[in-house]
């Protein structure tokens, strides 16, 4: 027998003559269960709510005008969707039988109350997300979410909420992000955060709320993680030192809350709303302010046991103690042996009562192991404290590098090629030997003229046909002639050169040149006296192979 269910109200199906006729009992049976099948089959329909869309596991009933959750759901829904309807309120048990419910998005509706228990017989445990932004919650009560100990992504931002109760978000074991930013918000519990309270705890956004003022000591106390991701910007704070001291430390910190939003970070100056100051980028409002403010015990933060600061930045260590009370004093050791005390020495250390050490301005001297000691006077009890400081001249990508190897080798190739250059082409005329001015006179004919011959025979390119005698031949061997002045006179008469004697002139070893001795060479100077002024004036004392 085949029995399939359908929605017509009547039964289909084939069945067998040779089944009826051997076992009636067992049709009856087979039919009664076909029945029921049959039954249940428009009701399994009719569960996807009307206007609604339903795809596998997801139930979507966006923006259908609805004043109230649907009563009838799939139990199969993984994620439920009912943002932009008119929901007004959360009823008791309103979303009960849904076991596998993981996210959950009523944004964007007019929301003003969570009754208790709403989410009870839900999927407690295993809803991840849940999505309460854009409505008209006031006032967040400890009974909303007591039932969802598996939260982790609570989105609240954009409501009217003005207050948080104590213990709203206690039950909130699993709960790693949380966004309350654009609210009302004039305080918050954050007392109530505490790490086995919380431990995933990393993000919690109350951005753009009205905080005049927060607990610096109940912030000091929050874990680190919840630190790093504490979203304060675009509140009403006042302006004050402690205020700014902690932003510039979780600054320091390199915290994404103030990275990501330095700009945004505002504070009101004596409260004035028309007073607004961007402190991290116009810090001169607070530059009165000193490190003391850090040493207030509402200021404390944890102390690294390592820190590092760069040359000219003041530092601040605190001395980590379960010791308290008046009867409590301080002592610090500096790495070169200094003992300091309050209120400090020297002007470079100072230390407060409480016993934090500040360093005015860092050296790189400063560096080394900073060693803290605690002592109670009236239980006689020591407690001791190190702190290793390194003190470092640059912050990292600062413009503090060498030059780089290939661009010292082509300057020096530069400077090579102009020095050469310089060299060749503006090298200074070698200026002639100052000599004695001679004095203006006209010499007579016969001196003119051994003086032109004198001159002609060193300079001219073709060797005489005669030397010293008539009728001799050149000789192969040459004679370096220095030249020496020859137009010098003594007397009114051409001085050959110095040792010449009897008027002859002097060029060179077993030369002597003179009118009488040597008539023909004579004539030949004489035709050329004109010529060798004009060369004289070319050579000054380069030597000159005669033959």
């Amino acid at each position: 027998m085949l029995c399939v269910g359908g929605t017509s109200g009547h039964l289909q199906g084939v069945v067998a003559p040779t089944a009826i006729a051997t076992s009636p009992l067992r049709w009856s049976v087979m039919l009664l269960v076909c029945l029921q099948l049959h039954q249940l089959s428009p009701a399994q329909a009719s569960i996807c709510p009307p206007g609604c869309l339903c795809a596998s596991d997801i139930l979507s009933c966006t923006a259908l005008s609805l004043e109230q959750v649907p009563r009838e759901m799939p139990d199969s829904v993984v994620t439920l969707d009912l943002s932009y309807n008119r929901i007004v309120q959360l009823e008791d048990g309103g979303f009960g039988g849904l076991p596998r419910l993981e996210m959950m998005r009523i944004a964007h509706n007019q929301l003003t109350e969570i009754q208790p228990g709403a989410f009870r017989n839900s999927s407690g445990t295993v809803l991840r997300h849940l999505d309460l932004s854009s409505n008209l919650l006031r006032v967040l009560e400890q009974h909303y979410f007591l039932e969802l100990s598996g939260l982790e992504e609570l989105l609240l931002f954009n409501n009217r909420i003005a207050h948080v109760e104590s213990q709203a978000l206690a039950g909130l074991g699993s709960l790693r992000k949380a966004y309350l930013s654009h609210n009302h918000l004039t305080d918050f519990p954050f007392f109530s955060i505490q790490a086995h309270s919380h431990p995933h705890l990393y993000m919690l956004d109350l951005s753009s709320n009205r905080l005049p003022k927060l607990p610096l000591e109940d912030i000091s106390n929050l874990p680190m993680a919840v630190q790093s991701g504490l979203y304060l910007h675009n509140n009403s704070l006042v302006c004050e030192c402690s205020m700014y001291g902690m932003f510039r430390h979780w600054e320091k910190r390199n915290y994404t809350s103030v990275r990501d939003f330095r700009q945004e970070h505002t504070c009101l100056v004596y409260g004035i709303q028309k007073g607004t100051v961007r402190f991290f980028q116009h810090g001169r409002y607070f530059e009165n302010c000193s490190l003391a403010v850090m040493s207030q015990p509402s200021l404390q933060v944890k102390q690294d046991s390592s820190v590092l600061r760069y040359a000219g930045e003041p530092v601040l260590l605190h001395c980590m103690t379960s010791l308290t009370g008046q009867h409590v004093t301080f002592l610090w050791v500096s790495p070169n042996q200094e003992y300091v005390a309050p209120p400090g020495n020297n002007g470079s250390l100072k230390m407060y009562a409480n016993g934090s050490l500040e360093i005015m301005v860092a050296r790189v001297e400063d560096s080394g192991m900073y060693w803290c000691m605690a002592r109670d006077r009236r239980r006689q009890r020591n407690e001791t404290w190190e702190v290793n400081v390194t003190v470092a001249l640059h912050r990292d990508g600062e413009t503090y590098e060498p030059f780089n190897t290939g661009f010292t080798t082509l300057l020096g190739c530069v400077v090579s090629l102009v020095l050469v250059l310089m060299y060749l082409y503006l090298t200074p005329c070698r200026c002639p030997p100052c000599c004695k001015v001679p004095s203006p006179a006209t010499p007579t004919p016969g001196n003119e003229v051994g003086a032109g011959s004198a001159q002609s025979s060193i300079l001219t390119p073709t060797p005489p046909a005669t030397t010293e005698g008539p009728g001799r031949k050149v000789g192969t061997n040459k004679h370096v002639v220095f030249l020496e002045p020859i137009r010098e006179q003594q007397n009114g008469r051409l001085r050959a050169g110095p040792g010449a004697g009897m008027g002859h002139g002097h060029l060179g070893p077993g030369l002597l040149l003179g009118p009488e001795h040597h008539p023909k060479l004579h004539n030949q100077s004489q035709q050329k006296a004109g010529e060798t002024d004009s060369i004289m004036s070319v050579f000054s004392d380069t030597p000159i192979m005669l033959p």
